[in-house]
Protein backbone atom coordinates (compact mmCIF):
# COMPACT_ATOMS: atom_id res chain seq x y z
CA UNK A 1 0.00 0.00 0.00
CA UNK A 2 1.36 3.43 -0.94
CA UNK A 3 1.49 6.65 0.99
CA UNK A 4 -1.91 8.03 2.06
CA UNK A 5 -3.45 10.70 -0.15
CA UNK A 6 -4.14 13.99 1.57
CA UNK A 7 -6.43 16.71 0.32
CA UNK A 8 -6.60 20.03 2.14
CA UNK A 9 -9.35 22.60 2.47
CA UNK A 10 -9.37 25.85 4.45
CA UNK A 11 -12.15 26.88 6.84
CA UNK A 12 -13.95 30.15 6.21
CA UNK A 13 -14.97 32.56 8.97
CA UNK A 14 -18.23 30.58 9.26
CA UNK A 15 -16.31 27.28 9.63
CA UNK A 16 -17.30 26.12 6.16
CA UNK A 17 -14.95 24.20 3.89
CA UNK A 18 -14.97 23.14 0.25
CA UNK A 19 -14.78 19.40 -0.30
CA UNK A 20 -11.96 18.84 -2.82
CA UNK A 21 -13.00 17.58 -6.27
CA UNK A 22 -11.21 14.22 -5.88
CA UNK A 23 -13.07 13.57 -2.62
CA UNK A 24 -16.42 14.57 -4.18
CA UNK A 25 -15.75 12.26 -7.12
CA UNK A 26 -14.65 9.38 -4.91
CA UNK A 27 -17.78 9.65 -2.74
CA UNK A 28 -19.99 10.41 -5.76
CA UNK A 29 -21.26 13.58 -4.08
CA UNK A 30 -23.58 15.97 -5.87
CA UNK A 31 -25.15 19.31 -4.97
CA UNK A 32 -27.73 18.80 -2.24
CA UNK A 33 -26.24 15.53 -0.95
CA UNK A 34 -25.68 15.17 2.78
CA UNK A 35 -22.44 14.04 4.33
CA UNK A 36 -21.84 12.31 7.64
CA UNK A 37 -18.96 12.92 10.03
CA UNK A 38 -17.88 10.03 12.25
CA UNK A 39 -15.69 11.11 15.16
CA UNK A 40 -13.13 8.40 15.93
CA UNK A 41 -11.00 10.25 18.48
CA UNK A 42 -9.62 13.73 19.21
CA UNK A 43 -7.56 13.74 16.00
CA UNK A 44 -9.54 11.56 13.60
CA UNK A 45 -12.88 12.21 11.90
CA UNK A 46 -14.14 10.23 8.91
CA UNK A 47 -16.29 11.84 6.24
CA UNK A 48 -18.64 9.85 4.05
CA UNK A 49 -21.75 10.27 1.98
CA UNK A 50 -24.76 10.07 4.31
CA UNK A 51 -26.86 6.93 4.02
CA UNK A 52 -30.51 6.30 4.86
CA UNK A 53 -29.44 4.73 8.17
CA UNK A 54 -27.85 8.07 9.15
CA UNK A 55 -31.17 9.87 8.70
CA UNK A 56 -33.04 7.15 10.61
CA UNK A 57 -30.56 7.35 13.52
CA UNK A 58 -30.84 11.15 13.64
CA UNK A 59 -34.64 10.93 13.72
CA UNK A 60 -34.51 8.30 16.47
CA UNK A 61 -32.48 10.50 18.84
CA UNK A 62 -34.02 13.83 17.84
CA UNK A 63 -36.47 13.90 20.75
CA UNK A 64 -33.78 13.35 23.37
CA UNK A 65 -31.73 16.26 22.06
CA UNK A 66 -34.43 18.77 23.00
CA UNK A 67 -33.87 18.21 26.73
CA UNK A 68 -30.40 16.68 26.97
CA UNK A 69 -28.39 19.93 27.01
CA UNK A 70 -31.05 22.46 27.79
CA UNK A 71 -29.94 24.26 30.96
CA UNK A 72 -28.65 27.83 31.37
CA UNK A 73 -25.19 26.41 32.13
CA UNK A 74 -25.26 24.42 28.90
CA UNK A 75 -26.34 27.49 26.93
CA UNK A 76 -23.46 29.50 28.41
CA UNK A 77 -20.93 26.73 27.76
CA UNK A 78 -21.96 26.00 24.17
CA UNK A 79 -23.44 29.28 22.89
CA UNK A 80 -20.51 30.06 20.59
CA UNK A 81 -20.29 26.69 18.81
Amino acid sequence: MGAPKFKLSKLTEKYQATIPAEVRETLKLHKGDSIAFEVKDAKTVLIRKAMQADYEWAQAIEGSLETEWNSKNDEKAYCDL
